[in-house]
C-alpha cells in the first residue's frame, strides 16, 4: 500500500474510547506491517500518556509546536518532535499548550488547513496517519477533519447518540463541502459493548438499524473490559499488556477490517483509472 490513509478518530462526546482506539488501532495496523503515525490532537494528551509519555509538559516539541510553525511560516523540519514507540508506531504528542492554538488559528490564514499543511509534509513516510481528536467540534477538530481522508466515529453502545451523531455528521458534511471534498465517514465503531446487558444489545441493534445504509458501521465491536482502562497507565498497547484478552482480539480484528477496506478502495480506484 503506497498511498497514506489519513484517519480522524472523532466524536464530540468524551469517554467513548477515542484514544484507546487510536493507540490500539495504530499498533494493530503496525503489526500488519504498516508504517503508522499517531497524531494526538487533544490537549488532554490521553494518547500521548497511553503510549508512556506521561510528563507532557516536559516534551520539547508537540503538535502545538508544529501548528505554530506552520502559522508563522517556520516549518523547517516537519519530522522534528516525532517520537518512536517500542511497539512500532510513531507519535506526534500533545500537551495542554494545544488548547491555546484554538485562538491562534481563528486569526490565521487558511486556518482550517494548518494541520493538513504539516501532515502533508510527513505522510509520505507512512501508510496510516491516525488523528486522535478532542471531544469537541472546535477549530482543532475542524483542522483534523480537513487533513483526513476518512473519519472513524467511536460510539458507546449504551445509549442511542442520535443528537450528537447528527451534529457530527453535519460538521463532517460541511467540511467536505467547503474545504475537503475527499472526506468520508469510514464507519461507526461500537465501543464499550457489554453484551451481558440488554440495553447494550438493544442500543447496538438500534444504531445498526438507524444508520445502516447511510453510514458504514464496522462489523467489529469493541467489548467493555477492565484491561482497557488498566493498560492506559502502563505505556503499552492492549496487545503488549494482555494479547489474549477479548478487547485486544477485537482491536486486532478492527485493524484487519480497516486495512482490508483500505486495500479494497485502493484496488477499486486503480481499476477505475485504467
Amino acid at each position: 500500500m503506497n498511498k497514506c490513509n489519513v484517519v480522524a478518530i472523532s466524536n464530540q462526546k468524551g469517554g467513548v474510547g477515542k484514544s484507546t482506539t487510536a493507540v490500539n488501532l495504530g499498533v494493530g495496523l503496525a503489526k500488519l506491517g504498516n508504517r503508522v503515525l499517531i497524531v494526538d490532537s487533544d490537549p488532554q494528551a490521553d494518547a500521548t500518556c497511553c503510549l508512556g509519555w506521561t510528563d507532557t509538559d516536559a516534551l520539547g516539541v508537540t503538535l502545538a509546536t508544529k501548528l505554530r510553525e506552520v502559522v508563522e511560516d517556520e516549518l523547517v523540519d516537519p519530522t522534528r518532535g516525532i517520537l518512536h514507540h517500542e511497539e512500532g508506531v510513531d507519535l506526534m504528542p500533545s500537551s495542554i499548550e494545544l488548547s491555546t492554538m484554538e485562538m491562534v488559528l481563528i486569526t490565521a490564514m487558511s486556518r482550517e488547513k494548518t494541520m493538513r499543511q504539516w501532515i502533508d509534509r510527513v505522510k509520505d513516510r507512512y501508510d496510516y496517519v491516525l488523528i486522535d481528536c478532542m471531544p469537541s467540534l472546535g477549530m482543532i477538530t475542524i483542522n483534523a477533519l480537513t487533513a483526513a481522508d476518512q473519519v472513524i466515529i467511536p460510539v458507546q453502545s449504551h445509549y442511542l447518540p442520535a443528537k450528537g451523531m447528527t451534529q457530527l455528521v453535519k460538521t463532517i458534511n460541511k467540511v467536505k463541502q467547503q474545504v475537503n471534498p475527499k472526506l468520508r465517514v469510514g464507519g461507526i465503531l461500537l465501543t464499550l459493548v457489554d453484551s451481558r446487558t440488554r440495553i447494550a444489545r438493544t442500543t447496538a441493534e438500534g444504531i445498526r438499524a438507524n444508520y445502516s445504509g447511510t453510514i458504514p458501521i464496522f462489523k467489529t465491536e469493541i467489548p467493555l473490559a477492565v484491561s482497557a482502562a488498566e493498560t492506559s497507565m502502563t505505556g503499552k498497547s492492549l496487545f503488549a499488556y494482555d494479547a489474549k484478552s477479548k478487547v485486544a482480539q477485537a482491536y486486532a480484528e478492527l485493524s484487519k477490517e480497516v486495512n482490508d477496506n483500505a486495500k479494497a478502495r485502493a484496488k477499486a480506484k486503480s481499476a477505475l483509472s485504467r
